[in-house]
Parts: structure tokens; C-alpha cells; sequence
């Protein structure tokens, strides 16, 4: 097996700088405005490299950076950003530069789906981009995907085929191929994709990255392009775990607009589990050995043996399993009714608009049209079954481990045999959302110049063990991240703030010289349809808190979007849910320009200290519903069904 520490990679591929892992990036050591400047300089470098389908102008990149140093600067002066504990007074993600996957909205950027005749020009961004936003990540522009989501191995997109970092007659697999390229290139510190049938985890393996593939409705999937909607899953690359479950715990969190999200736990917890949940050593299944096929590649076979031979140098003990229930789970999904959800999704435009898409994908999808009520209801009878024989593994383990592909194919070999070599590389892959798994692909060694990884798969909501055993795993191996040449840092994932009762600032109450505190209590809240006013203008949230219980909260008449009111009483108050978010002066001050009556600025008592923020006039409640009891903008809109005319979002 070839050490990857000696590998000779391409020169022009390796990047000088650039976001290095688990802490020892930008944040807090550089001003945001100089990794991102060098980022635009690197990829302008680059070249055409099919990594990007559309990027924020580099004017408004810098002006977002720089609209963060003067946080920075305001807060600790021009030379104090890199001073110990600078860090934890700023956003989680503060400055960190970010791609996000073509088929999720992205304001100002078209979404495509990698279908030009597809496009549309979303407004606001999806929930998950607003997330990262509000957490100081600075956007770079939206990557190359395979049509609709639609393959796992990148060549299916009318933008290009990015390639392998390692070698460039290589796939880096897909569907999310931009994203687990511009993260192995060192461009980005993360970037988001999606995750249907493995299309986050088959390009972390041939790109030397790590893919966390969250449980399904752990991350809103409001603002997606649906592949197949009710398994879809927003997922993260990065070059470390630790740095995917930080952007993670970020993203993840209940959208009750969303049907499909879900209360599930976070991503946060101890740094490594000694023992697992049911109090022993983590066991951890493995196939047996006839079950495991690599298509003939005995380097990738000798790479999962190295992987499997880490896991028992780590105290894990390994269970061989049967593994057919999984794998005939996964053939349900391109062989079974799964393909009408597909065509639910974009096949009326298939129908439509056929030269305009991908031959491939056209072949994939059209299909779906044809599959009958009576086969839905046979293929779904069979997944209760093949769900029951895989919860009973459960029920002796803690996980499962399975290389993340068998093996990789040349980009000529793929275009010539298009669907027969995407159903291989989806061989470990496909199964995980049909059968409500979490999984976590992380890199495991190399052979012949090339990656191969694993993944650790899990019971939804075991995604924090997952990640803990993953990030141990990944710093067994000893391997240089992505394909920047830069060393695995031992770090520890921050746990993400929970807003506690009474809450704490994240940093201090107040505004300064130089920057405005502005609390916010409905539309404009990280996800919701105006909160892209605040985050084009450089704003971060700062905390999340309460008002004191002096004011009443309504829903006022109009729309889209809805609005709140918030009123101040003497009689009668409640405490109500706000945001709190950091402007410049300058930002603040052409962002208040744009209130108009019947809401206004005021003075809001909150329990971490008086801030500016929205109220309303007392008219405009009149005849307005009550909505104080739910205590916030968030359970209303979750009980309220669906607003007054339709969002452009699938």
C-alpha cells in the first residue's frame, strides 16, 4: 500500500496557503478580508477547473470580510483579533470562507441544479447558507454538481467534470463534486452538499476529505432542489471532522417549515467515547468478507483492511454482520419506486425540456414516470421489512463500518459506461437515508496514487458518537487533509452555545463606537425570508435571548412575507424570543433607512441588557391575532400552515 506522505502530487494542484483544519485556520489569526483575497487569487490560478458554477463577485466577498474585521476591530481593536480568547467572543465560524452545492439557494446567486435551463434567482437564502452566514462564514459562490443531483460520479454536468486532485484522469466523484474538490484544493475551509444516495461521502473518499452525511432532518432542507425529497440531506466537507461537525452543529436545527425536519440531538458531545452509550467498549460491525466486493481493485480492499486493522488499535471491537438487508435496501432506490419521487421532483421539466438534460440523467429519471401506485406500496412493504432485519443489529451494535466506495474509475471509463459504474460506486452508499442512517466518510489510507476511506454509519440521531469515532479514526491514519499537504491538527470539536435560562450573551451585551446591536424578532431571524437583509450587510448574530416580560407579540395582517408586532405593555407581558445581531454603523445605518411604518426602532429590555431592536405602533395591532402564549415568531409559524401565497423554494 502506497504512504500517502510520500505521494508525488501535481505541483499546480497543491495550493501554497490556504484554510487548514481543525483550528489552525483564519479565524482569529487573519483578517477575514486576507484568506479570502488569497482564496479569489487561487482559484482565479486555477483556471477553468469545473469546480464552480457561479461565485460572489469578489468586491462583494471583500466587502463582507471587510464588514467583519470591523467587528473585529471594534470589539478588540486592530491588533487584538489573535489574542487568547479573542476567538470564543466571535462568531463559531467567524471569517471562514465557504462553497456552497448548486442545487440550494444561495441569495443573489442563481441556483441551477446544474441545468441552465433549470435556473431560478432565489431571493433569500436556503435555512442552512443562513445559518453559516449568521455565523460569520463568508460565502464564495456555488459549486458543479451532477444534473439534479442525479450520479455519484461527477461527470454528469453540463459545467465540466472536476477531477480527481490526485490525477486528473480520475473522477472525484459525485454527485457533489465541486464541493469535495474546492475543500481537497484547500479553496474553501468547508463547503455544503447534499446527500441522497451518497453523493456526500462518494467525493469525500476520492478527494481525501472528510463528508459528514447528517440524519435526515437534522439540517432544514428548505431552499433545496429536491432530488428525491424525503431522503435529501444537506451535507458538509471539510478536511477534518472536526471542522464539518462545527459547520454542522451551525446548520442543524428544526425548521417546522420544513415537513421533513425533525427534532433530533445535536452534534455536540465528549471528545471521544471511551465507552459507548450502552456503557461497553464501542462495537462496531463489519461485513464479512464474501459480502465485500471491490470490483477488482485489491488496492482499495488492502486500504479498508488497513482501515479495519485502526479501528482494533483503537479498542473497537469488530462483529462481522450480514449484510444483505443493507445492500438489497440500497437497490430499492435506482431499481424500486424510489424513482418516482425523483420524477415528482424535476420530471415534469424532463418531460418538457428533453434536450436541455443530461442523456444520463434523462435516462435515470424518465422512468419514474411509468412506476405504478401498486408498485409504490410493494416497494415500501419491502423496506419495512429489510428495516426491520437491519434494526436488529442494533441491537448488539454501536455502528457500522464499510468502505466508502469500492473503488474509482477514470473519467473516459465513466462517460463510457455511465449508470453501470455509478450503481458501483454506490455498492456502501446507497442504503443509508432508506434506512434512516447517519454516516460519517472519513479518509483511511492510500493506493497506487490514489484515496480510499470509510464510513461510520449509525442510527439517526447517533450523529455525535459517529463523529467523536470518526474524528479518532481519521487522526489514527496519519495522512496529510485533502490534497493541501498540510497535517491533520489535534483538536477538539467546540461545543456549539446553547442558549441557557437565562441566557448569556456570546459576546458582550451593548454596542460600541463602531458597530450597533439590533435585536430582531420574526422575519428577519436566521433561516426566514428577510434575514438576507441583514447578512448581505455584513450582520452576525450575536446571541440568541429574551425580551423581559413587558411586551405582548402579534400577527400582523399582510404579507408575504409574514410579519410580527411587538408592543411594549404595562399589563400583561411575556417574555419573547429575539435575535440578536451585529451591524456596522454604517450597515446599520442604511439598513435602518429601510423601516417603515407600522414597524419602528426602539429601545427593547432584553435579560442580556437593552438593545436596539424592532417594535411596533400600537395601531397596528388592532384586529391583529395574539400571539404572546407561544412566546416567539418561530412557534407561531410552526402552527400557522402554510402562508398566504407560495415561497420560491421546492
Amino acid at each position: 500500500m502506497d504512504d500517502d506522505r510520500t505521494h508525488d502530487r501535481p505541483a499546480s494542484r497543491r495550493p501554497d496557503t490556504g484554510p487548514r483544519p481543525s483550528g489552525d485556520g483564519p479565524a482569529g489569526r487573519l483578517p477575514p478580508r486576507h484568506p479570502a483575497a488569497a482564496v479569489y487569487d487561487r482559484i482565479e490560478a486555477r483556471g477553468d477547473d469545473a469546480v464552480w458554477i457561479s461565485m460572489v463577485p469578489r468586491p462583494q466577498a471583500m466587502a463582507r470580510a471587510a464588514a467583519l474585521d470591523a467587528m473585529r476591530d471594534a470589539l478588540f481593536g486592530p491588533a487584538g483579533g489573535g489574542r487568547a480568547g479573542a476567538d470564543s467572543r466571535l462568531p463559531a465560524l467567524f471569517g471562514l470562507p465557504f462553497a456552497v452545492k448548486d442545487n440550494i439557494d444561495v441569495a443573489g446567486l442563481p441556483t441551477t441544479a446544474g441545468c441552465p435551463g433549470f435556473a431560478r434567482e432565489p431571493t433569500s437564502d436556503a435555512p442552512a447558507v443562513a445559518a453559516l452566514l449568521a455565523a460569520g462564514a463568508v460565502c464564495l459562490g456555488k459549486t458543479n454538481l451532477d444534473q439534479f443531483a442525479t450520479g455519484l460520479s461527477g461527470a454528469r454536468s453540463p459545467y465540466g467534470t472536476p477531477v480527481s486532485p490526485f490525477d486528473p484522469e480520475m473522477i472525484a466523484g459525485g454527485s457533489s463534486s465541486g464541493s469535495g474538490v474546492a475543500v481537497a484544493a484547500g479553496l474553501v475551509t468547508f463547503a455544503v452538499g447534499t446527500d441522497t444516495a451518497g453523493s456526500g461521502r462518494v467525493p469525500a473518499a476520492l478527494t481525501n476529505v472528510v463528508g459528514i452525511k447528517p440524519s435526515r432532518g437534522l439540517v432544514s432542507t428548505r431552499g433545496l432542489v429536491p432530488a428525491c425529497r424525503s431522503l435529501d440531506c444537506p451535507s458538509v466537507f471539510a478536511l477534518s471532522v472536526a471542522d464539518a461537525r462545527l459547520a454542522l452543529s451551525v446548520m442543524a436545527g428544526y425548521d417546522p417549515a420544513d415537513p421533513y425536519s425533525r427534532r433530533l440531538p445535536g452534534v455536540a458531545g465528549p471528545a471521544w467515547p471511551t465507552v459507548s452509550s450502552s456503557g461497553r467498549h464501542p462495537r462496531v460491525a463489519m461485513a464479512r468478507p464474501r459480502e465485500l466486493t471491490f470490483f477488482g481493485d485489491a488496492g482499495a480492499r488492502a486500504v479498508h483492511e488497513h482501515g479495519l486493522s485502526l479501528l482494533r488499535e483503537l479498542g473497537v471491537e469488530l462483529v462481522p454482520v450480514d449484510l444483505e438487508p443493507f445492500l438489497a435496501a440500497g437497490r430499492l432506490l435506482y431499481e424500486g419506486p424510489w424513482l418516482a419521487e425523483r420524477f415528482a421532483s424535476v420530471g415534469e421539466f424532463v418531460l418538457a425540456r428533453p434536450d436541455q438534460v443530461h442523456p444520463t440523467v434523462r435516462a435515470v429519471i424518465e422512468p419514474g414516470a411509468a412506476i405504478t401506485g401498486v408498485e409504490v406500496h410493494r416497494g415500501l412493504t419491502r423496506l419495512r421489512v429489510l428495516r426491520r432485519q437491519a434494526e436488529a443489529l442494533w441491537q448488539d451494535v454501536d455502528a457500522l463500518v464499510l468502505p466508502t466506495v469500492p473503488t474509482s474509475y477514470p473519467v473516459a471509463a465513466v462517460l463510457a459506461d455511465p449508470i453501470g459504474l455509478n450503481s458501483r460506486l454506490g455498492r456502501y452508499t446507497t442504503f443509508a437515508n432508506l434506512l434512516d442512517l447517519a454516516a460519517v466518510a472519513v479518509p483511511v489510507g492510500f493506493h497506487g496514487g490514489l484515496p480510499h476511506g470509510a464510513t461510520l454509519l449509525a442510527p439517526a440521531g447517533q450523529d455525535a458518537f459517529l463523529a467523536d469515532l470518526a474524528a479518532r479514526l481519521h487522526a489514527s491514519t496519519g495522512l496529510p487533509t485533502g490534497a493541501t499537504g498540510h497535517p491533520l491538527a489535534e483538536a477538539i470539536t467546540p461545543t456549539p452555545p446553547t442558549p441557557p435560562a437565562p441566557p448569556t450573551p456570546l459576546v458582550p451585551a451593548g454596542s460600541g463606537p463602531d458597530v450597533v446591536d439590533l435585536a430582531v424578532v420574526g422575519a428577519h431571524l436566521s433561516g426566514l425570508p428577510l434575514n438576507g437583509e441583514l447578512t448581505r450587510l455584513g450582520a452576525v448574530l450575536v446571541r440568541r435571548d429574551r425580551t423581559l416580560p413587558r411586551y405582548r407579540l402579534y400577527a400582523l395582517a399582510g404579507g408575504p412575507p409574514r410579519r410580527p408586532g411587538l408592543l411594549r405593555t404595562t399589563r400583561g407581558g411575556s417574555a419573547i424570543e429575539v435575535e440578536v445581531w451585529r451591524l456596522s454603523t454604517q450597515a446599520a445605518g442604511r439598513f435602518l433607512l429601510g423601516v417603515g411604518s407600522p414597524l419602528a426602532i426602539g429601545t427593547v429590555e432584553l435579560v442580556g441588557g437593552p438593545t436596539l431592536g424592532f417594535l411596533c405602533e400600537s395601531a397596528a395591532v388592532e384586529g391583529a391575532e395574539d400571539i404572546t402564549d407561544l412566546g416567539g415568531w418561530r412557534p407561531y409559524l410552526a402552527t400557522a400552515g402554510p402562508p398566504p401565497s407560495t415561497v420560491d423554494v421546492p
